[in-house]
């Protein structure tokens, strides 16, 4: 039945009737209990073909599990599998687990228990030491830890488990203090031990018979194929199952902190503790790792930062309970496996459990303990350790970054930790400092600088990955570097050399800081990479050649918290990408025959700080803009995308945005990738275009005519076209073409609106663009939409008040700013709707009161959602809006008054305290980033009051209309409250 189940390709997979009845007869197998006419092997025999045929379903079948029902049996039956036969084990597993936030019901054997647990105390761990001693001829250690029995097994991790409550398992006072780095990581005895413990079993000194001892290894080695099977079918299924579905079992398979009295609850956990087949261990920890991947977001709820007094424990304790003991077990689990696979199974999944903690939400330490627990691993002798090991402290330095706890651990001494853990650190630290001061801009760094504020000692980690990836090998230490002949000669194995570069780019990203002492050093470092042949080492040589421009770009930014004296000189910048620019960088984006490289390279060049740009030689810069202008014609998809986006980075840069003849080429380059058949080249020339267009208005308003006449007419009518064509596109492209579509109408001269060739691009922009702000767009594309016609609105060139567009205009607008479910979208419109300076701008009357009517009704509607979400946003929403309706009042005319009269008449109570909120809130920054003051508001207020106060005495008779009446009231109130609240 189980081969049945197996897909075949080409082949028609079994029809759902037959998946239904195969799938319930697994599952009743894998209910059943073993009866006493059954021998053990057979029994193993058919879990074993149970279980495959369930894989082969979730896998073949590509079957979803969606019924409570069937999700909680099957999970019961795993659990229950997943335990088969385990030494020193025995639990009762329920028919079926639950959703439940809490340890569900699992029942022990208490004899099972009274026979391990004073093994865990009387035995020692000189079996295990014995077991490891064979490792040293041959692979037999990890069988010696198969058949060493029960009592064996809880030794070892009694052993364990006592080293590691008294403190760090690897300290050990009188020995050598340089032993073998390896021996030490996978804690040897450094003396030779008699390698016979996993011989006992055969031996003639047996309690066994030979029969027997072969009997019982055989039933063993079934039991641990059960076992693994089952963890292999646990795999299938959490692929086959919702993520937010499979986080209601966490607590039945994921270990929680256990009461005081009561025994630790078994899950996965207790497998890879206590299984005695590594592979069993490393199949446990397999699950375990596929059950933390995406779950950042179900963890983010834990919480234990302050303590708790309670009379229950919120679901935010105890998941931050699971967290800590997750880390507890794991490190146990580092400290006690012998097998090199196992261990890296450990490592990829405290790796996957820190990527997902939220740590800034619970009590500092844990990381700490990682960190420290993990550090003699980096020079294990597999490769693979080594690798997983870099993975891990990668993953630390990117976690919910500058986190403080990890700040610490990188300004720690570079020595710190490492005396008793054997580790090669302090001889590699050694090398970094002597390749550091040959380098030739060792006198330039901001080390020697006060600028560069450099740590009293160099940041660990960095001095690391940098020894692994420029400094020759030290030693063949690791067994494993014949899977890597390539790289035998000279240099550490490649993917090890891959994995510091990017721990490295990393920790430049998230602590730039701490490697900003090292800049100069770095660039040589990533330049160096860049001149290997090894294409992979080139990419992450150029990824973090990325990194460190994006740091300096990040510290030079005119918001950023970083003080002026603390950031790299803008010297020591030009010096670094002199050097990029006379090394490996042009060569690689002008002949390299992989794209990927090529794109990470312009990714890497439009890194460049503009301040750094523009002190640069002239045929330096001229090289930059040539190398990027002839890569936007490649033929890759990647690399033309890059170099597009890498030109809308530029023509922001002060020193080309004046250059026409640069503006000129640039906008021919993105209008030609604007008509790229790849959606992401056209996604990325849409970004550059709506930079571009941003560009025209910043030379508008600073070089004044002479640019705009400067700029050909043939180009300006092509942006508008293509723009125009582009807001037709998918929602990526269109976010952008429509906020450029808003920048070009606004750029255009009267000449140009008088222009017969530009009138027709011109009503066809803007049918577009009221168009997108009425359509079911995404929220991104509607914002831009508003925000350009109130660009448009700004260009005093185009004839907005009796043009028949500006009706459909102002109509549209007034649409979303009452009904939109976004809020954002709305503030928008509402400013948009502010934007004209004068009445004749508004239409008649009609439009105007139309306008009005709909401002207010906007005003009573701020609070009204669905989301919450959007709820923090009503408050900027109310400001917007009763700015809107004031500037309004100001261009008021006299035939508009009897209808805004009546509108008061009718909302004047229900809008009077958002309009008194607007007067007393705190002045704060709106939208388009306008800070205004109460004072600004209150005069806003008064000169409305003025404005209206004219109009209406120039009104005589019934004809008279006070709304400066209702306004004036507004102003005694606010003034009323702010002097009760002064006095």
């Amino acid at each position: 039945m189980a081969n049945l189940c197996l897909s075949v390709p080409g082949q028609p997979y079994l029809d759902e009737s037959y998946r239904s009845v195969c799938f319930q007869t697994f599952l009743s197998v894998l209910q059943s209990s073993k009866t006493a006419d059954v021998d053990d092997i057979t029994f193993c025999m058919l879990l074993q073909s149970a279980l495959k045929g369930v894989q082969s379903l979730l896998n073949g079948g590509k079957m979803k599990l969606m019924q409570t029902d069937q999700i909680g049996a099957l999970l019961a039956v795993l659990k229950k599998c997943m335990f088969h036969g385990l030494p020193g084990l025995s639990i009762e597993v329920p028919t079926a687990l639950y959703p439940a936030p809490l340890p569900q019901y699992d029942k022990r054997s208490p004899v099972k228990q009274e026979q391990s647990e004073p093994a865990t105390s009387k035995q020692t761990g000189s079996r295990r030491k014995k077991c490891k001693g064979k490792q040293k001829k041959g692979e037999f250690g990890e069988e010696g830890r198969e058949d060493s029995g029960d009592a064996g097994n809880e030794s070892v991790l009694g052993a364990d488990m006592l080293k590691l409550h008294l403190g760090d398992v690897q300290n050990s006072p009188g020995a050598d203090p340089r032993p073998r780095a390896s021996d030490v990581c996978a804690g040897k005895d450094p003396l030779p031990s008699h390698p016979t413990g996993w011989k006992l079993i055969s031996s003639s000194e047996s309690e066994y018979s030979d029969t027997e001892g072969g009997i019982q290894s055989k039933v063993r080695s079934y039991q641990a194929n059960v076992r693994q099977g089952a963890l292999a079918c646990f795999l299938s299924t959490i692929k086959s199952i919702e993520k937010r579905v499979l986080y209601g079992y966490w607590s039945a398979f994921v270990p929680d902190a256990p009461g005081i009295g009561s025994p630790q609850s078994v899950s996965l956990m207790t497998i890879a503790l206590k299984d005695p087949s590594p592979k069993t261990r490393a199949c446990a920890l397999q699950v375990l790792s596929a059950f933390l991947e995406g779950s950042k977001q179900f963890l983010s709820v834990a919480e234990d930062a302050s303590d708790h007094k309670r009379a229950f424990t919120p679901f935010s304790v105890t998941i931050a309970s699971s967290i800590r003991e997750l880390h507890r077990c794991l490190l146990l689990a580092l400290v006690a496996e012998s097998s090199s696979q196992t261990l890296t199974q450990i490592v990829k999944c405290l790796a996957n459990l820190v990527s997902n903690a939220p740590y800034s939400r619970l009590k500092p330490g844990l990381l700490t303990r990682v960190w420290n627990q993990i550090k003699p691993y980096i020079s294990h002798k597999d490769v693979n350790v080594r690798v997983s090991s870099l993975t891990l402290l990668g993953a630390i330095v990117s976690v919910q970054a500058p986190l403080p706890e990890v700040q610490l651990l990188l300004q720690q001494p570079s020595s710190s930790g490492l005396n008793s853990s054997g580790s090669a650190t302090p001889r590699r630290f050694s090398s970094c400092e002597q390749w550091r001061k040959a380098l030739p801009w060792a006198g330039e760094s901001p080390l020697d600088n006060p600028a560069g504020c450099a740590p009293p000692e160099p940041c660990w980690l960095l001095c690391l990955c940098v020894s692994i990836i420029a400094l020759p090998r030290e030693d063949s230490c690791s067994d494993s570097d014949a899977n890597f002949p390539s790289l035998a000669s000279v240099y550490e194995p490649c993917p090890l050399r891959l994995e510091a570069l990017q721990v490295l780019a990393l920790l430049v990203k998230g602590y730039f800081p701490m490697a900003q002492s090292y800049f100069l050093e770095l660039g040589e470092v990533a330049c160096r990479c860049m001149e290997e042949m090894d294409p992979s080492i080139q990419l992450h040589g150029a990824k973090l050649l990325e990194e460190l421009g994006t740091g300096v770009l990040q510290q030079h930014k005119p918001d950023s918290p970083t003080a002026p004296e603390q950031r790299v000189p803008v010297s020591v910048v030009v010096t670094f990408w002199t050097m990029m620019l006379n090394g490996p960088l042009p060569g690689t984006l002008q002949n390299s025959p992989h794209a990927t490289l090529q794109t990470s390279a312009c990714d890497a060049l439009s890194s460049i700080l503009p301040e750094a740009f523009s002190l640069l030689q002239a045929d330096q810069q001229i090289l930059c803009v040539t190398l990027l202008l002839g890569l936007n014609h490649s033929e890759n998809p990647l690399v033309k995308a890059a170099a597009a986006r890498a030109l809308g980075v530029y023509i922001l840069f002060p020193c080309l945005r004046q250059d026409v003849m640069f503006v000129a080429d640039t906008a021919n380059a993105i209008l030609n990738s604007l008509h790229d058949k790849s959606p992401n080249v056209r996604a990325k020339a849409a970004w550059s275009l709506g930079n571009l267009t941003d560009t025209l208005i910043i030379n508008m308003e600073t070089l004044g005519q002479s640019f705009q006449e400067e700029l050909s007419d043939l180009l300006l009518l092509k942006l508008l076209r293509s723009a125009t064509e582009a807001s037709k596109d998918r929602d990526k492209v269109k976010s952008n073409a429509v906020r450029a579509l808003g920048n070009v109408l606004h750029f255009l001269q009267p000449c140009h609106v008088a222009n017969p060739r530009f009138r027709e691009a011109i009503k066809e922009s803007l049918q577009a663009l009221i168009a997108t702000v009425g359509s079911e767009a995404t929220m991104k594309v509607r914002w831009n939409a508003c925000y350009a016609l109130g660009n448009v609105f700004k260009n005093p060139a185009l004839p907005l008040g009796e043009a028949p567009w500006a009706t459909h205009a102002f109509s549209a607008l007034s649409s979303v700013v009452k009904s939109c479910k976004n809020f954002k979208v709305r503030i928008k419109s509402a400013m948009a709707l502010s934007i004209p300076s004068r009445r004749e701008c508004y239409g008649s009357t009609e439009q105007f009161c139309q306008i009005w009517n709909a401002l207010v009704v906007a005003l009573q509607r701020s609070e009204d959602t669905e989301d919450f979400l959007e709820f923090k946003y009503s408050s900027s929403l109310r400001t917007q809006i009763c700015r809107a309706l004031l500037h309004l009042l100001q261009l008021a005319r006299s035939t508009d008054l009897p209808l805004i009269g009546g509108s008061l008449r009718d909302h004047g109570d229900a809008i009077k305290p958002y309009v008194l909120q607007y007067l007393r809130s705190s002045g704060e920054e709106n939208e388009a980033g306008v800070h205004t003051d109460l004072g600004e508001r209150k005069r806003g207020l008064q000169g409305a009051i003025d404005h209206l106060s004219g109009i209406e005495r120039e009104l005589q008779g019934k004809a008279r209309v006070r709304v400066s009446l209702y306004l004036e009231d507004v102003l005694t109130n606010h003034t009323n409250a702010t002097e009760l609240t002064e006095a």
